[in-house]
C-alpha cells in the first residue's frame, strides 16, 4: 500500500471518530399517538361491558342476531350459529362458542340440546359441533322487532346488524354480567325474574321498590351492605350445610361463582393447613349438589360449619359494580336506576310498536275502504276506453272523489295503482257484507290500540304481568335471603398446635417440646401470660416468644371475656404490704408488658388463680413470726372482693411478710347466671340482647329444641349453635316440666297422644314413629296444654261439634319411646292448641340468692387499649400456689 493511500485511509477512520451518531429523541406522531386510547376505548365499548339498553354485550348481541337469522323453530348446530355470527363478530370461533354457552347457562333467551357444561361442577360444554340451540320463546316474544330496531353496517359492509336490540324486559339485571376493560371493570349479578317484573310493575305506578341478587346456584347470601350494586358495596353468599348425623354434614347449595371442585379444594386445603379437621369428603353432585362431609369421632359438627365458613370457599365476599354503556360511554349507576331506565325504555318501546301497529292498521283500513269503493262503484269499467296508464290512472282518480270524503288521508297514486292490481277473479268474487264487516274489525282495533296507547302505562303492566304468567313458572327465588353472624375465627380453628412453657427461662412457643405442655391452640390464637413479678402479657402464638422469667400462668386468651375472672395477692416492693384483688382482662394491646402490682422493685405475686366461670375460693394466710404479732393465721373469702379493673391497687390483706398461702376451699361462681337470646334473622344464640330472651342459663342448663320430624334433643347453649329450618321449640329445658304432643301413626293411620320427660339429655330422642308417612301434628310445652279437635264432616251426617282435649286428663306421663293413646275412633280435619290452663310453676333459685357481685367497668386505661385479632376461651388454672 501506498503512504498517499495509507494517508487517506487514516484520515477517513479519523474523519468517522470525528462523526459519532448522537442520540436523538423521536416523538410518537400520527396513529401511533392515539393507538392506546383507541385500544382501550374498543375494549370497553365494543368488548366487555354492556349496554344500558338492551343488557348485552356486542357478542351477545350478534349471536342472538344470529340465531335469529337461522331461526326456523327447529335446533341448529352451535358450529353453525358460530360461524354465521363471524360474519357480524370480527373475532375468532371459539371466543363467540364461550359467549355462547355463558349466554344459555343463564337458561332464559336460549333453549339448549345437549351437554352444555355444568355450573354447579364447572364442566365444560361439549364440542360446538355435538351440542344445538334455538331461541326460547321468551326471547322471541320480548327481544326482536325489526319494525323498531335500529341497524348499523357491519364490520366489513356486507351486512346490517342490529345497534341494540329492543329488549322490552330489564334483561341485564336477569341474566347479570361480568368482565374487565382498560382500566375499568363491572359486576352486575343476576336477580330473580319474577321479583324483577313485581319492581317495573311497581315502578311504572310510581311505588318504590328493592331488588335483591339471586343466584342460579342457590345458597344463602346477606344482603346488608348490598349497596344497591354500586362501587363499595359487598354481599356475602354461603354453601347451605346441613347436618346429616354427629360425623356427617351435607353440602346441598353452594355459593355463586363457586363450583363443587373449587369448594372441595378449599376444604381440603383448609384441613391441610389444620383450620378444620375432616375425615374424608365425597362429591355425589348429579342435577343437585351433594356434598358428604365425614368427621372423625368427637369433633363439633356446629364449630366444623362454622370453621367451613371461616376458612373456606363455603363463604365468599363478592363485590358488585355497576358498569354500563350509555350514549357510547361508561357509567356508574345501581341497579335500582338499571331497572327503572329499564322500565322506561320498555315503555318507549310498547310505545313505538303501538303507534307502527296504528299505522298498519289505518293503512288497511284506508286500502279496504278503497278497494271497496273501487269494486262497489264499478269504478274499474271507467278505464276500459282509456288508452294511456296517465289516463287510467286520472279516470280512477276521479271515479273516486266522489266518495271519499269519509277516508282519514288523500288518495295517492301509489293507492290508486294498487287498486289496478286487483285480479278480475277477486272482483268478480267480492261480498260487500265481508268487505264491511273487515272494515268494522279494523276499526275495533284501530280503537283498542288508540285506547293502550292513551292508557300506555297500564298497558305496559299488562304486558309485564302477562310475561310473569307465561314465563314465571319455576323462576322462583332460589337463594335464601338472610343476615349473617360474625364468624370469630379463633372460636371455630381446629387447635392442632401444642403449646409448650418453660416457666423459668421465660419462654412460650410451639417448638419447646422438651418442656411443660400447656394446651392445644392453633395458628391464629393470641396467648396471655403472668410472671411471678406481677407482669402480664398478651401476645401472638409463635415457636418461641421471651415472656420474663418465672412464668406463673399461661392459658389461651380470648378477647372481651368478662366471665374469666384471675384473683390475685401480691406484695408490694421488697417488705412491704400484701393486696388482694379480682380482675378481668377484657382487652390490651398485644406484646405490650403489663404491671399487676404497683410497680415497686421487689414486688411479687403471692397467689394466683385463673377462674373461668368467675369463681371464688378461700384461702388459708399463714404469717412470719415478727414482734408482737398474735394472730399467724386468717382466711381470705374471694367472694366478698368486688370485680374491678386489673389496674386497681387492691385491698391491702397485711402489712406484715407472707409465709405462705393455702388453699382452704374450692371456689363457686359469683358470677350472674348468662342471660341469653335468641336471634330469629341470622338463627343464632347471642348474650348481646339481640331477639327473644330464653332465660337465665347457668353452667348445667341445657335447651330443649324439638324439630317439625319428631326429634326432641337437649343442648348446652353454646353460642356456635347451628339449628335446623325445621325447629319449631327452643327454650330453655327444666327437667321435669313434660312435652306433650298429638302425632300421626303413619302405619296405623290414627293419631296418638303422648306426654314424656327427656330422660337422657345427652341422647337425641325420636318420639313419633319411624314409618315414612308418621308426622307430629302438633306439641306443647306447657303444664297443661288444652287442644281442639276439628272433625271431618261425613256426607249424610250432621257436622260432629269440636272437642277439647286436656292433656292432663287424657294420659300420664310416660317415656319416650312409648306409643301414647289413640286419640279418637272419629276422622279428625285439624287440631288447634288453645291456652294453656293455669298453673304455678316452681320457683327457681331466684339469682339474687346467689353469691353475687357487681362486675366493674375497666378502668379508661383499659378502654384505650386494644387488641386486634380474635381468640379463644381461656381454660383457666385454679389455685396456683407459691
Amino acid at each position: 500500500m501506498s503512504e498517499e493511500n495509507e494517508n487517506e485511509e487514516l484520515h477517513h477512520e479519523s474523519s468517522q471518530e470525528d462523526h459519532q451518531p448522537q442520540e436523538v429523541i423521536t416523538k410518537v406522531t400520527g396513529m401511533y399517538k392515539d393507538w392506546f386510547l383507541d385500544y382501550a376505548s374498543y375494549v370497553i365499548l365494543e368488548r366487555a361491558v354492556p349496554a344500558i339498553e338492551d343488557g348485552l354485550k356486542p357478542v351477545q348481541r350478534r349471536i342472538l342476531h344470529s340465531m335469529k337469522d337461522l331461526d326456523d323453530g327447529r335446533y341448529n348446530k352451535v358450529a353453525n350459529i358460530v360461524g354465521h355470527t363471524m360474519q357480524y363478530h370480527p373475532h375468532g370461533d371459539a371466543s363467540i362458542a364461550d359467549a355462547m354457552v355463558q349466554v344459555g347457562q343463564k337458561e332464559l333467551l336460549i333453549d339448549m340440546q345437549g351437554n352444555w357444561g355444568n355450573i354447579l361442577t364447572g364442566d365444560r360444554a361439549a364440542a360446538s359441533r355435538y351440542i344445538e340451540a334455538r331461541l326460547s320463546k321468551f326471547a322471541l316474544d320480548v327481544v326482536y322487532n325489526p319494525k323498531v330496531t335500529d341497524w348499523q353496517l357491519s364490520y366489513d359492509g356486507r351486512k346490517k346488524e342490529p345497534i341494540n336490540l329492543p329488549v322490552k324486559f330489564p334483561l341485564l339485571l336477569a341474566q347479570g354480567a361480568e368482565g374487565i376493560a382498560v382500566g375499568l371493570s363491572t359486576k352486575i349479578l343476576p336477580h330473580n325474574f319474577i321479583e324483577l317484573i313485581d319492581a317495573s310493575i311497581k315502578h311504572l305506578q310510581g311505588k318504590r321498590f328493592t331488588i335483591l341478587p339471586d343466584f342460579p346456584t342457590s345458597g344463602i347470601a346477606d344482603f346488608t351492605n348490598y349497596n344497591d350494586g354500586n362501587r363499595g358495596g359487598k354481599v356475602r353468599v354461603r354453601a347451605k350445610i346441613s347436618q346429616v348425623d354427629k360425623n356427617t354434614l351435607v353440602i346441598n347449595e353452594i355459593p355463586f361463582s363457586t363450583t363443587t371442585t373449587s369448594l372441595i379444594d378449599s376444604v381440603l386445603k383448609a384441613n391441610d393447613k389444620g383450620k378444620i379437621k375432616i375425615k374424608k369428603i365425597e362429591d355425589n353432585t348429579a342435577a343437585n349438589v351433594e356434598i358428604l362431609i365425614h368427621l372423625p369421632s368427637g369433633i363439633s359438627p356446629d364449630k366444623t360449619i362454622d370453621a367451613l365458613y371461616a376458612f373456606t370457599n363455603c363463604e365468599i365476599s363478592i363485590s358488585p359494580l355497576g358498569c354500563v354503556i350509555e350514549d357510547n360511554k361508561p357509567d356508574f349507576i345501581g341497579v335500582s336506576e338499571m331497572l327503572r331506565r329499564s322500565t322506561d325504555n320498555t315503555l318507549a318501546l310498547l310505545k313505538k310498536e303501538l303507534e307502527i301497529q296504528l299505522d298498519e292498521l289505518q293503512e288497511q283500513w284506508h286500502f279496504a275502504s278503497l278497494e271497496r269503493i273501487f269494486i262497489e262503484n264499478r269504478i274499474y269499467r271507467d278505464i276500459e276506453e282509456v288508452d294511456t296508464w296517465e289516463g287510467v290512472i286520472e279516470a280512477i282518480d276521479k271515479g273516486l272523489q266522489p266518495h271519499i270524503k269519509h277516508l282519514k288521508r288523500a288518495v295517492t297514486e301509489e293507492d290508486i295503482v294498487r287498486l289496478t292490481e286487483i285480479r278480475i277473479k277477486r272482483i268478480s268474487k267480492f261480498d260487500i257484507d265481508k268487505a264491511q264487516q273487515k272494515i268494522e274489525a279494523l276499526e275495533d282495533d284501530i280503537a283498542q290500540v288508540k285506547h293502550h296507547l292513551e292508557h300506555l302505562v297500564e298497558f305496559a303492566i299488562d304486558y309485564f304481568k302477562r310475561l310473569k304468567t307465561t314465563y314465571g313458572k319455576g323462576k322462583e327465588r332460589k337463594t335464601e335471603i338472610r343476615i349473617f353472624d360474625d364468624i370469630e375465627a379463633t372460636k371455630v380453628v381446629i387447635r392442632n398446635t401444642k403449646l409448650y412453657v418453660n416457666r423459668e427461662e421465660g419462654f412460650v412457643g410451639t417448638s419447646l417440646r422438651r418442656d411443660e405442655y400447656v394446651t392445644d391452640c392453633s395458628d391464629i390464637d393470641d396467648i396471655i401470660c403472668f410472671t411471678r413479678e406481677g407482669k402480664l402479657m398478651i401476645t401472638k402464638v409463635d415457636a418461641k416468644t421471651f415472656i420474663g422469667k418465672d412464668i406463673i400462668h399461661v392459658a389461651v386468651f380470648k378477647k372481651k371475656d368478662k366471665r374469666t375472672i384471675y384473683n390475685l395477692i401480691y406484695q408490694d416492693g421488697k417488705g412491704g404490704a400484701s393486696y388482694v384483688k379480682r380482675f378481668a382482662v377484657t382487652s390490651v394491646t398485644r406484646d405490650k408488658e403489663y404491671d399487676l402490682a404497683q410497680g415497686k422493685k421487689g414486688s411479687k405475686i403471692s397467689y394466683f388463680s385463673a377462674n373461668p366461670n368467675g369463681e371464688a375460693e378461700v384461702v388459708s394466710i399463714f404469717l412470719r413470726q415478727a414482734g408482737s404479732i398474735k394472730k399467724l393465721k386468717f382466711d381470705l373469702d374471694f367472694s366478698d372482693l368486688l370485680i374491678k379493673g386489673r389496674g386497681v391497687k387492691g385491698n391491702i390483706v397485711t402489712k406484715y411478710n407472707i409465709k405462705r398461702i393455702e388453699l382452704k376451699e374450692q371456689g363457686v361462681s359469683t358470677l350472674k347466671p348468662r342471660k341469653i337470646w335468641f336471634d330469629d334473622s341470622v338463627q343464632r344464640l347471642n348474650v348481646d340482647g339481640r331477639g327473644d330472651l330464653l332465660g337465665e342459663f347457668r353452667g348445667e342448663d341445657r335447651l330443649l329444641v324439638i324439630t317439625q320430624n319428631g326429634i326432641a334433643k337437649t343442648l348446652i347453649p353454646e353460642m356456635t349453635l347451628h339449628f335446623s329450618s325445621d325447629m319449631i321449640v327452643l327454650e330453655k329445658w327444666k327437667p321435669k316440666k313434660p312435652i306433650s304432643a298429638i302425632y300421626w301413626d303413619g302405619e296405623k293411620e290414627r293419631y296418638y297422644v303422648k306426654r314424656f320427660l327427656m330422660e337422657n339429655p345427652e341422647k337425641e330422642e325420636v318420639f313419633i314413629t319411624e314409618h315414612p308417612k308418621s308426622f307430629l301434628e302438633v306439641v306443647s310445652t306447657d303444664y297443661k296444654p288444652i287442644a281442639e279437635l276439628v272433625f271431618t264432616k261425613i256426607r249424610g251426617k250432621d257436622q260432629r261439634p269440636n272437642e277439647e282435649l286436656n292433656f292432663e286428663d287424657f294420659i300420664a306421663i310416660k317415656g319416650v319411646k312409648a306409643q301414647g293413646n289413640q286419640l279418637t275412633t272419629h276422622k279428625v280435619k285439624q287440631v288447634n292448641l288453645l291456652d294453656s290452663l293455669p298453673y304455678e310453676e316452681p320457683e327457681e333459685l331466684p339469682a339474687e340468692e346467689i353469691e353475687v357481685v357487681e362486675e366493674e367497668n375497666v378502668s379508661s386505661e383499659e378502654k384505650n387499649d386494644a387488641t386486634s385479632d380474635e381468640s379463644e376461651k381461656d381454660k383457666g388454672e385454679q389455685g396456683s400456689l407459691f
